[in-house]
Order: C-alpha cells, then structure tokens, then sequence
C-alpha cells in the first residue's frame, strides 16, 4: 500500500494525478445531482409530519454527514504531515479546511431553516448545534494560522496541531444526541442497521449524498492543484508547467 501511494508524495506526480480525476468528479457530480434534485423534488412524497419542509433534508444530512468526514480527513492528513513529515500534508489541509468550512456554514444554516417549521426556533444551544458550531469555528481558526505565518511551514504545523486538538469535537458531534438530552433527532442513516426511513426516502438521499461527495472531490482537488504550484512555483516543472500554457 505504502509502495503504491509513495510516488504520490512528490508534488509534479500528485498535480497531474489530481488534474485526471477532476473531469470525472465534475461529471460524476454533475449527474448525481440533476438526478437527485429531480427525483427529490419531483418523485419523493411529502413526510406525513413535517410536508414539503423536510426536503431540506437531502441538503442538510449530507452537507452535515461531510463536514464530520471532512475535518477527519483533514487530522488524518495533519497526523502523516506532523510524524512522517509529508510535503504535500501542509497543502492538502489548507486546501480541504475552506471546504469544510463551507459545508459546515450550510448545515448550520439549513439546519436553522428546517428547525423553525419543525421545532419552533431557528436556534438552541443543545449539545449538536452547539458542537457543530465550534467545528465551524475550529475550520476557521486551520485557515486563520495557514494565513497567518509568512512562513507556510509554521503556519502548517500550527494548523496541523489544531486540527489534531479539535479531533475530540468530531465524536462529541456525532453522538451528542445520544450522551445528552437534546431537541435535536437521533441518528436516522448513519445509524447501524437498516435505517428509519422508508426506502423511497432513503434512496435519493443516497444519490444526492453521494453528488455531494464528488463535488467536495472536485473543488478539493481544484484548490489542492492551487496550493501545490503556490508552493513550488520556483520549480523547474512548474515554470515550465507555465510557459506551456502562455504559448498556446
């Protein structure tokens, strides 16, 4: 495994590699979601409690589902960078961190959207939005320290190590519903076992989840690719990578 990943440390290799996958995260992406938002709106019939607001679900779940598996990715990523020292773990996180920050700003804003029919309020401070909150607030302090040090090696290594600290907030997230009393409702399909929704429920949400997992595939790359030429512009690939591309 690890013979088979090692050439992808090396900036030129992964820049290229990254440059082959984003067509098919875009046409992926691109047919997930026409198909989900038609069968969503379209085919998928009103919840016997809540009506046509629930349909905020197949927005709010996956984008929240993502903001978890994001900021996991991103500790992964910072551990390899801080113990094998990684060229590439520095890039990456600062390349993911804006991206998780977006999709946990939407959760917490659909979500807000979807409790006020539902609950009454657009805010409680429970134990779930309380702790998606400060994983909002935990992304924009990794993307505060990348900006913050002229130097990109001091800033990866501080970004890095909050990103390691801020770790223990992704298991109070997720099972908050569980260790406290809170207005906010327990696991419907991330649960183990089949989940507690009606199959013709549940599967669009599977395409829109999975439209939303190729479209963070795409943009991460795109940034990824950005933050690797930032950081090797001096290069003699990447000079050359630019006067190809000004003599067409």
């Amino acid at each position: 495994m690890w013979k088979w990943l090692h050439p992808y440390a090396n900036p030129e290799v992964s820049y290229h590699f990254t440059g082959k996958l984003i067509p098919w995260f875009k046409l992926l992406t691109t047919v997930l979601m026409c198909i989900g938002l038609v069968w969503v709106l379209l085919f998928v019939p009103a919840d016997y409690q809540q009506g046509d607001s629930f349909r905020i679900f197949y927005i709010h779940v996956p984008t929240a589902i993502l903001s978890l598996s994001i900021y996991t990715t991103m500790a992964v990523i910072a551990f390899c960078g801080l113990v094998w020292q990684l060229k590439l773990a520095d890039a990456s996180v600062a390349a993911i961190a804006p991206v998780g920050a977006v999709f946990t700003a939407i959760a917490l804003i659909t979500g807000a959207a979807w409790g006020r029919p539902t609950w009454g309020t657009w805010w409680i401070w429970d134990a779930r939005l309380t702790s998606e909150l400060i994983l909002l607030f935990l992304y924009l302090g990794v993307i505060a320290l990348h900006s913050s040090f002229s130097d990109k090696n001091q800033g990866g290594k501080a970004a890095s190590i909050l990103t390691l600290v801020g770790v223990v907030n992704i298991p109070i997230i997720k099972y908050s519903v569980e260790w406290w009393n809170t207005l906010h409702q327990g696991q419907t399909v991330t649960k183990l076992g089949a989940p507690s929704m009606s199959s013709e429920m549940y599967w669009p949400f599977v395409v829109c989840f999975f439209g939303f997992v190729f479209f963070v595939g795409w943009i991460v790359s795109i940034r990824f690719r950005t933050e690797v030429l930032a950081r090797n512009a001096m290069r003699p690939w990447v000079k050359e990578l630019v006067e190809q591309r000004e003599s067409k």
